[in-house]
């Protein structure tokens, strides 16, 4: 599988571009683009064939679930099992921003997706590209991070395509991202609990999540 790269303006993206890029996901494919802080996979979730490919491309093993990119929190809530004060009150303050909340999937979610535990990762990116690809799809997007499992995520297309050329369609080159990752929290217990701490503090949601 040959794998395709385009420059792009990560803050000012070609919307010829970003067309592409959402008709390559819609047909099965895989995309790597720029996101806050690092590059991204972004693939259809609802695609079972297509999340079976980002596992292989990736090395990733299938019991490990993977994050999906959402538009707002009302696009969250629908593939969420249930809404709560303790995901409003997060959604609200940190997003689009980086935090990534774990919460129980909803049935409308493969379970393949969630590696089988019926948790699922939801974030939403403040990054143009992320957003462009989103309206143009219309539903969530498979968020991971670019690059083989056990290895530094790449932060450049360049990175990326030397990195996974072969193992993924198309490659949206912004350029060097610089940025701390982001932080993931679960909510899925009655206790929060911090999976990775990044760009978000586990002091700073300690300090919002007090009482709850």
């Amino acid at each position: 599988m040959a794998t395709d790269l385009i420059e792009i303006n990560a803050e000012n993206p070609d919307k010829a571009a970003l067309d592409r890029a959402a008709t390559a996901v819609l047909r099965g494919k895989i995309v790597a683009i720029p996101t806050d802080g690092l590059y991204t996979l972004v693939a259809d979730p609802f695609n079972l064939q297509t999340v079976v490919r980002v596992f292989q491309a990736k090395g990733r093993e299938s019991v490990r679930s993977l994050p999906l990119l959402v538009g707002g929190i009302l696009m969250a809530e629908e593939y969420a099992k249930e809404s709560t004060a303790r995901f409003t009150i997060l959604a609200r303050r940190f997003w689009p921003g980086p935090l990534t909340i774990i919460v129980p999937a909803s049935e409308k979610v493969p379970l393949k997706v969630t590696g089988n535990t019926g948790r699922l990762a939801l974030r939403q990116s403040k990054a143009p590209v992320v957003a462009g690809l989103l309206e143009r799809v219309g539903r969530p997007l498979i968020g991971t991070s670019a690059n083989i499992s056990g290895a530094p995520t790449c932060r450049s297309g360049i990175d990326v395509f030397g990195t996974m050329d072969g193992r993924l369609d198309l490659v949206l080159d912004g350029g060097t991202i610089t940025g701390t990752g982001a932080t993931t929290i679960d909510i899925t217990e009655p206790y929060w609990r911090v999976i990775r701490e990044g760009a978000v503090t586990e002091r700073e949601l300690a300090e919002l999540l007090q009482g709850t």
